[in-house]
């Protein structure tokens, strides 16, 4: 039990200082554990590395900011990365698409879920709806 709540002190500490740099050394004194340990422990319990971890969080803050309409050089400092290339290759890894193709289906979902609408006016699309409906649920 004492040291689940010693993971929780760390994960709200990456989810608080997700862009900045956060090291495990950082990580495991707030869970009053060893490197290793710590790493072991977080992987358990939480079904990643505290760096698999951190690098999710900052890719779901960077899809919010990608889709503002934020450039992607900015959305990488933003976020923690270290410049625009790192945030790809992790962009990348982690949605199977680079920034720019994510901005690119998200803007077709959009025109998508508006020719939906506009044709469940018309009365003849509600398979279309439901279509477009699962379709932007789910960005990568």
């Amino acid at each position: 039990m004492k040291q689940s709540i010693s993971l929780n002190a760390a994960r709200a500490f990456i989810e608080a200082h997700f862009d900045e740099p956060v090291t495990l050394a950082q990580l495991a004194a707030l869970s009053a554990l060893s490197v290793s340990r710590f790493a072991t422990v977080f992987r358990q319990q939480y079904g990643s590395s505290p760096y698999r971890y951190l690098c999710g969080l900052r890719i779901q803050r960077a899809q919010t900011l990608l889709l503002a309409g934020v450039p992607g050089s900015v959305v990488a400092t933003e976020v923690g990365f270290f410049d625009q290339s790192h945030f790809g290759r992790h962009f990348k890894r982690c949605c199977g698409m680079t920034p720019s193709m994510f901005i690119a289906r998200a803007g077709a979902k959009a025109t998508h879920a508006t020719h939906a609408t506009h044709a469940t006016k018309q009365g003849d699309a509600m398979s279309t709806v439901s279509r477009s409906a699962s379709a932007i649920t789910s960005s990568c």
